[in-house]
Parts: C-alpha cells; structure tokens; sequence
C-alpha cells in the first residue's frame, strides 16, 4: 500500500509523517534519521542559535538525500538573514510559526518554497490561507510546546478547521502510532505532525532522563502553564513545573539553561515541553522502526475498518 496525497507530492515523501520542530532537539541527527526512514525531517529555529542552525541545514546535505524542511519560528528568529539563507540552500519546504503568515509566506513563495502556517484555531488558520499558504499544520492543545492559552483538542480543531478550508492540513497534537494517524486522516488531515514520539527516539540528542520520564509518563503527567500569559506551554510533570502549574506569573523565565535539561539531564532545570501523547509511549525506539510500524498499522486499520463496517 502506498500514501499519493497532497502532502506526501507537495512533499515528496513516501510517509506523511512530518517531525515537530523542536527547540535544540530538531537538529540534523534527528531530521536526517526521519527523512531517510521516508517522513520528513524539520530542522528548527526556536533555539535562536541561527549560527548553529546554518550549519545544520548543510549538514543534512551530507546526511540524506532525501526531502527535509525548515521551520521559522517568528517569535524567535530576530535575523531576517535567515530567510535568504534558507531560500539559498535550496530547502524546498518550510513551516512557519510563533507569528504573522503574512511576515515571510509571500518572500518564500516567491522564490518557490511550499509553506505551511502552524495555527491553534479556526481564526489563525483562515487567516494563514488568506495569506496564502499553501497548508496548514493544524495543531490541538494536547501537543507539547508553545501553545495557545485557549486551547482546543485536535478531535475538535481539526475537522474544524477542515469543514472551513480546502488547503492540505498535518495535523499535530496526539498523533503516535497508525490508528491515531488514520483517526486523523478521517477528520481531514493528510499527514501527521509528530513531536513527543520523535523526542523519546534512539536518534534523539536529548538526554536520557527525558526519554525516561516520557517512558515511564502517565497520561496525566503533563502540565499546561502559562494560561493568563502567551504562549502557554505544555511540559512533563517535574516539582518545577507542578509547581507552576497554578500559577498566575509569566513562567517564561522560569526555562533556566535549558540546555542543562536537554543534554545534561537535569529535569529541574527548565521545561521539558512535552504533549499528553507521552502516556501512551513505552520504549525508545529508532525511528526508521517508529515510522515503519505506524506506516503498517495505518494500513491495517483501515483494511480492518472496512471490512468490519463496509
């Protein structure tokens, strides 16, 4: 069985599955890991360490040769630079978020980039296509990250959004294994963005700590902070985060180094930005097995659908 969508040719994807851009974590060892095992690898620019970012958008070009994209995190790209240096590498696809579409979409399609808005609700994302995006990343308030104080469930944005747009959507925020991708699918969406699932893999740079406390998770150890304030953010249980949990202060400078968090293990440090979907992981995996098995579950569970219901 094979995907043929809009997302899997504006892509050039074997898989529609796109891997969240995460701060610091989105890197060449990972993105190129995704691509190679058929998704599409996202190298990130939240971090702010555009100097570092260039050179792992060269690195990816040593290794795969597959598809990759770049995401440009408005709220955290203060070097417009970064744009023509994305346009010169020869990046075919790059999502946008943290901001305006109307700030670079027309600048990257221009110059013949596919673009793709990451919205929270229904109102962002007629805006987004308005500008003239030409996909959405439709992303639920159960996924881990920056999020809107006003969260909305992807079972309710997605097919939200959908009823009201033509333009493809990935949907973000929940989506793990083949049967929440073909869940997806039937609210509308034509790949799926995965971020926690991708954080917890073998090729991931974080460290074990984390992948260790999204193993051993319940579905109730994430935490949503920062409601009064934007962005909110949804993070794994830890005392810091508890602690925040209720709180009505901006929590933002409470990241510390977040780099003593993410490779050097220290949960107390920061936030660890973590979705709900982390309850449902067991293992660490590597991601060419993560991608295959969701790839052959998708398809057994609409083989198995239609011949229990059609």
């Amino acid at each position: 069985m094979e995907f043929n969508n809009r997302v899997t040719q504006l892509l050039g994807v074997e898989t529609p599955i796109v891997q969240a851009p995460m701060g610091w974590i989105a890197r060449s060892q990972l993105a190129s890991a995704v691509s190679n095992a058929g998704g599409l690898g996202i190298i990130e620019t939240s971090s702010g360490e555009l100097d570092a970012i260039r050179e792992e958008i060269l690195k990816m070009r040593q290794l795969t040769d597959k598809p990759f994209g770049v995401n440009v995190a408005q709220a955290f790209v203060r070097d417009p630079g970064i744009v023509n240096f994305i346009i010169d590498q020869g990046v075919k696809f790059v999502t946008t978020s943290a901001g305006n579409p109307e700030r670079y979409t027309e600048q990257l399609k221009s110059a013949g980039l596919t673009v793709f808005h990451v919205v929270p609700s229904l109102g962002a994302a007629l805006k987004a296509v308005e500008c003239g995006v030409d996909g959405l990343i439709v992303e639920g308030g159960e996924g881990g990250g920056f999020k809107n104080p006003r969260d909305v469930s992807t079972m309710v944005l997605l097919p939200l959004i959908r009823s009201k747009v033509d333009v493809p959507i990935i949907a973000a925020g929940g989506f793990l294994d083949g049967a929440t991708m073909a869940a997806a699918f039937a609210l509308g969406a034509e790949a799926v963005q995965m971020g926690t699932r991708m954080v917890s893999a073998a090729e991931s740079p974080v460290h074990e700590n984390w992948k260790d406390a999204i193993v051993n998770a319940a579905e109730t150890d994430t935490v949503f902070l920062n409601r009064a304030h934007s962005p909110a953010l949804r993070a794994i249980r830890t005392e810091k985060t508890s602690r925040l949990e209720f709180s009505t202060e901006n929590v933002m400078g409470e990241f510390g180094t977040a780099t003593d968090l993410y490779f050097g293990g220290d949960m107390e440090a920061s936030i660890a930005l973590t979705g709900q979907v982390a309850g449902r992981i067991d293992s660490v995996r590597p991601v060419a097995e993560i991608i295959a098995e969701v790839r052959q579950e998708f398809f057994e569970v609409l083989g198995s659908m239609s011949q229990q219901y059609l």
